[in-house]
């Protein structure tokens, strides 16, 4: 029989909570200890990242995202392009329609999407290829320093789930941070997104 909890009364707790809460604290644990070591790095890691500098990563990345946004424009240009040499070769019958639309229309519009994909996978297939090559010397202490700050900047973040409209999330992937003041203000933004997420704001 269950005892209802009241003042001065103790509670008694039903016994397939007992036994739930028995069977979970075991992957709680392992939950906890493998977030732990998450974030820890190995003295592999530590030593290869210790030679570049806070600053000196920033500057990389912000380096990377300039190159990745010139790839962009490459590779929609050149896709475009590719795209209309193709179809001006295309004979066409100016009478004739495609899905209900003007041929020109339609061929247009297929020049404007190879654009737009290859500007979406300009950053992966020429920007990224790019600034490798030119930081070649260095890409393995980068790309060390890289696995720490996307890690430091997981457990940072704020949690996604309470943001609103007058809430919005502060860049949760830290996409934007670019120098050590950029991460300074990306922290106060976090805080003040935690204190309108407790004040319901």
């Amino acid at each position: 029989m269950l005892a209802m909890r009241n003042i001065g009364i103790r509670v008694m707790k039903p016994s397939f909570l007992l036994q739930r809460q028995s069977v979970l604290r075991p992957f709680q644990k392992r939950l906890n200890s493998t977030a732990k070591k998450l974030y820890e790095p190995s003295p592999q890691e530590a030593q290869l990242a210790s030679k570049m500098s806070w600053e000196e990563f920033l500057a990389l990345r912000k380096q990377q995202r300039r190159i990745g946004a010139l790839g962009s424009v490459a590779a929609a240009l050149l896709t475009m392009g590719a795209a209309y040499s193709y179809l001006s070769q295309v004979e066409i019958d100016p009478t004739e329609t495609l899905f209900g639309l003007d041929v020109f229309t339609v061929y247009i519009g297929a020049i404007m999407c190879t654009g737009f994909v290859g500007f979406m996978f300009g950053p992966a297939l020429v920007g990224d290829p790019l600034f490798a090559l030119i930081n070649r010397k260095i890409m393995a202490t980068y790309r060390t320093k890289q696995t720490l700050f996307l890690k430091h900047i997981a457990k940072m973040r704020v949690d996604a789930s309470r943001q609103s409209m007058n809430n919005p999330v502060p860049d949760y992937y830290g996409e934007k941070i670019g120098s050590l003041a950029g991460y300074r203000q990306w922290l106060r933004d976090c805080n003040e997104y935690r204190r309108k997420a407790r004040e319901f704001l």
